[in-house]
C-alpha cells in the first residue's frame, strides 16, 4: 500500500483552498489537485484581500497560495490567516526562491514553501504531508539554505554550547529535514520507524522552543548546527 492510499484510508479528504491571482495557473492547479481522490477543493481567490475571508468561510485543512499578489502580499495573508483559523496548514506555492520570502512566509505561520515548478504528484504529496502535520522545504530551497550555510559555517564554529544539547540522533534528524526529507524517507536512512522519527522532532522542537520543523532548519542554519553538503 503506497503513502497516497494509506492515507486516503485513514481519513476524510483533505479540504483545500487555493489562492493566486493568475487564473490560469490557480484553475489548472485546481483541476489537477482536485483529480486526486484524497483531496478536495473547497474554494478559490485571485488575492490576498480575499484570502483571510475564504479561509475563515470554509475552514480548510490546506491553504495553497502564492507569495507574490497584488493588494495584499500571500505573506501577509498568511498572517491574518492564521489568526482567524489557527488549524489551517498553509503552503506557500511560488515562483520565488528568494530565501528571505522564504524566512518572512515561516515566521508569519506557513508550513511549507514549495516552487512552482513542481510536479503535480509533489504538490499534492505536500498537500497531504502538511495535512498531517508534517513541514517542507522544497528541494531545491533547501539545498540553497544548505549552500548557504557551507559558505559562512565553519566545523569550529558548532554552536556547542547550546543549552539544551540536541542528541547526536536528533542532529541526524534535523540535517535530513534540513534536505527536505520527509518522515518516510529519515526512518528509512536512519534505519528507524517513522514514530521514532516523529518523536525525535518532537523532542527537538521542545528542546528549541519551536513550532515547526522548517522553523527548526532556519534555527539550525542560524546557530551553525548543520553539517555542511
Amino acid at each position: 500500500m503506497d503513502q497516497a492510499v494509506e492515507f486516503t484510508a485513514l481519513r476524510e479528504p483533505v479540504r483545500v483552498v487555493v489562492i493566486d491571482d493568475q487564473e490560469l495557473f490557480r484553475r489548472g492547479l485546481i483541476m489537477l489537485v482536485s483529480a486526486e481522490d484524497d483531496i478536495e477543493v473547497v474554494g478559490e481567490a485571485s488575492d490576498g484581500d480575499q484570502a483571510a475571508e475564504l479561509v475563515a468561510a470554509t475552514v480548510p485543512d490546506v491553504v495553497l497560495m502564492d507569495v507574490q499578489m497584488p493588494k495584499t502580499s500571500g505573506i501577509e495573508a498568511c498572517a491574518a490567516i492564521k489568526q482567524i483559523v489557527p488549524s489551517a496548514r498553509i503552503v506557500m506555492l511560488t515562483v520565488s526562491d528568494e530565501e528571505a520570502d522564504l524566512y518572512d512566509a515561516i515566521k508569519s505561520g506557513a508550513s511549507g514553501y514549495l516552487l512552482k515548478d513542481a510536479s503535480t504528484d509533489q504538490v499534492a504529496q505536500a498537500i497531504r504531508l502538511v495535512a498531517d502535520g508534517q513541514s517542507l522545504i522544497s528541494p531545491s530551497m533547501a539545498a540553497k539554505l544548505l549552500e548557504e550555510f557551507k559558505t559562512i559555517s565553519h566545523p569550529s564554529s558548532k554552536a556547542d554550547s547550546l543549552t539544551p544539547r540536541l542528541t547526536d540522533r536528533e542532529l541526524e534528524v534535523l540535517n535530513l529535514v534540513a534536505r527536505g526529507h520527509n518522515n518516510r524517507e529519515i526512518a528509512k536512512d536512519l534505519f528507524i520507524s517513522e514514530n521514532t522519527v516523529k518523536n525525535h522532532v518532537r523532542n527537538m522542537l521542545e528542546k528549541l522552543q519551536l513550532h515547526s520543523r522548517v522553523e527548526a532548519v532556519m534555527y539550525a542554519v542560524r546557530e551553525k548546527l548543520l553539517d555542511p553538503p
